[in-house]
């Protein structure tokens, strides 16, 4: 059976991670340690999870022409992902994010770059690319007219698709509507739920991430909790990346929900189990080991 081909439409970023001891308070200065980058951005991490279980995967985004861009390229072809969609703007700044890590939790924050000039039209440009897709990906690290464009060509095309509404912000109607599943994570499905007028309309396209605790889906109004793994953590961050990577690919296998979501809960657990965001992305050979054990 051949690959599902899989779209990702999102931000790439370049990664700046310190570690500290603890997270300094206002106006405070620490000495950290550990400074290390590592390619990010929650478009390309979930092109990269998709693509190590073996997904046909194509990113449309945009990079600078410096020295972070260039890396960021050179890391999705690694990856096996193609980037013929990714726009190079010779004179703007790749995205950033900056991280710091604490006793095995993060505080992020987000230089978008190249990432706010994904607009509808440059997404109009890769019409094909997503009309022949499997599933599309959607995140909300860039802007939201692109993520709009880009679940209307979707939807018109009869391929799946998936959002992940993060960072939060508010989400039209109009967008919901065009979305299969949505994957927040709790304080996300709060939010959404809360500035909803009838959350029952969203309730059976809702996959909830909870960290440790695992992964809380709904079927025909029932919720059914997937429980997390026990493991040692490194670094969470790109867990949730890691989730919808796998996810996507599940879903484009044909996979059933809850099937989808078992496989993603563990491929998520194995990626916190390093440092940085991708580093921990299991293969399909390390997720089977993983699974055959647990």
């Amino acid at each position: 059976m051949a690959e599902p081909k899989i779209t990702v439409v999102g931000s790439i970023n370049m990664d700046l991670v310190i570690g500290t001891d603890r997270i300094p308070r206002q106006g405070e200065t620490i000495i950290g340690s550990g400074y290390s980058t590592f390619p990010g951005g929650k478009g390309a991490n979930q092109a990269v999870a998709a693509a190590r279980l073996g997904g046909y995967m194509t990113m449309i985004g945009a990079v600078g022409n410096d020295s972070f861009g260039k890396e960021l390229l050179r890391n999705l072809t690694l990856n096996r992902i193609n980037t013929d969609a990714v726009t190079v703007y010779e004179h703007e700044k790749s995205g950033m994010a900056f991280i710091m890590l604490s006793k095995r939790d993060n505080r992020i924050i987000v230089s978008p770059g190249t990432n706010h000039l994904v607009d509808k039209h440059l997404i109009k440009k890769h019409h094909e690319i997503i009309s022949a897709s499997d599933v599309l990906l959607l995140q909300l690290e860039i802007p939201l007219e692109a993520v709009m464009e880009a679940a209307t060509i979707a939807k018109q095309s009869g391929v799946k698709v998936i959002l992940n509404p993060a960072p939060y912000r508010s989400l039209p109607i109009e967008l919901l509507n065009q979305v299969d599943y949505l994957t927040p994570n709790d304080q996300e499905a709060e939010r959404l739920l809360s500035e909803i007028d009838d959350p029952s309309k969203i309730e059976d396209k809702l996959v909830v991430t909870k960290g440790k605790q695992g992964v809380n889906m709904f079927d025909h109004k029932k919720c059914i909790t997937i429980p997390g793994y026990d493991v040692e953590v490194e670094d969470t961050t790109g867990a949730g990346d890691t989730f919808n990577g796998a996810f996507a690919y599940w879903i484009a296998k044909g996979d059933s929900l809850e099937m989808a979501c078992h496989k993603a809960n563990a491929a998520a657990a194995l990626s916190v189990t390093k440092k940085g965001a991708q580093s921990g992305m299991p293969t399909m050979q390390q997720l089977d080991n993983f699974l055959a054990n647990n």
